[in-house]
């Protein structure tokens, strides 16, 4: 099966770490997000994928083709226009009578898709929430959708839409956001995937939801922090290093270097990283990069980055310095 895998946005939100990667290359418990999302895919029977990149899209397809053998396409989106619009312009890279499944590309999950793929009809992951006004929601009747709303002001439904779709026939799909972007039918100022599979639906497709209970957002700081968190309890990572105090869950890369350290819990180590003299705990520590004499928590520093001092909270970049005293 083919999935399309929509990952051309700037990351704006992961600042000042996407200013030299991508958002979907950002290190969570081990692995980049986009790396994640591919290892789900792939033991769930998906052979092919087709990736929509802009910005800094050269270092997506340089880390999926070392990573993964599996039939790749490549789609560059020169202007950010919406889902719909990133979805529409992979049109030649699709067969009309196959089916299709779309993921976003920083949405980590945990779902059966192989039951998924087995639907009988087009199929939506859906979680209750708070405040669906962030969300496209889905308005159902039984088993069936009977209506998609993007981000509505006065949502009639708390089932958000958390970017995950099944969809049985990929034509249908196109001629509906064929009708969008010929008609220039926008929603927020954008060609929006909602609007979409709600014209497939007044078309007389018929639409069910699946439950996704385990949905773990790595936008920003925080929720990136949160996800290295809930993802390390899962995994079995046991490292042992000579002078230090390893307070699992964590991951360390092999090529790390530890150094009278305390890590963990819940510390992410990147690969050729140097820890010395430090106390890491919920915190993401990039590839290359140098940590001595400090304590940190809740923290994420970039690759090739370097800190020393006291105990801080910090949110830098790759390739920067930061002395504390």
């Amino acid at each position: 099966m083919k999935a399309i895998i929509p990952v051309a946005g700037i990351g704006t939100r992961l600042r000042p770490h996407t200013f030299s990667q991508p958002k979907v290359l950002m290190n969570v418990a081990g692995k980049p997000i986009l790396g994640h999302i591919m290892d789900k895919l792939i033991a769930s029977g998906i052979d092919e994928a087709v990736i929509v990149v802009g910005y800094l899209g050269d270092m997506i397809e340089a880390y999926l083709r070392e990573e993964y053998n599996i039939k790749l396409t490549f789609v560059p989106q020169q202007k950010m226009l919406g889902l719909a619009h990133a979805i529409w312009i992979c049109r030649e890279a699709v067969t009309d009578d196959e089916p299709l499944f779309i993921i976003l590309g920083d949405t980590i999950f945990d779902v059966d898709l192989q039951g998924i793929f087995q639907s009988t009809t087009s199929t939506i992951g859906v979680r209750e929430v708070e405040d669906p006004r962030r969300f496209g929601i889905a308005i159902t009747e039984g088993e069936k959708i009977v209506r998609l709303i993007e981000k509505p002001d006065n949502p009639q439904s708390n089932l958000a839409i958390v970017g995950l779709y099944y969809l049985q026939n990929a034509g249908r799909l196109f001629r509906s956001l064929d009708h969008l972007i010929e008609g220039d039918i926008k929603t927020k100022g954008e060609f929006q995937l909602t609007d979409a599979l709600q014209h497939m639906i007044e078309q007389g497709e018929t639409f069910t939801t699946f439950p996704v209970k385990n949905w773990y957002d790595c936008g920003k700081p925080e929720t990136l922090l949160s996800t290295n968190k809930v993802l390390l309890e899962t995994m079995e990572n046991h490292s042992t290093h000579p002078g230090c105090v390893i307070n699992e869950p964590v991951f360390i890369a092999p090529t790390a270097q530890l150094t009278n350290a305390v890590i963990g819990p819940y510390a992410t180590i990147g690969e050729h990283a140097v820890i010395q003299g430090a106390i890491v705990r919920d915190s993401i520590i990039g590839r290359g990069a140098k940590v001595d004499n400090i304590m940190l928590d809740n923290s994420i520093v970039g690759s090739n980055a370097a800190v020393s001092g006291n105990y801080h909270e910090i949110n830098i970049g790759d390739s920067s310095e930061i002395k504390l005293r």
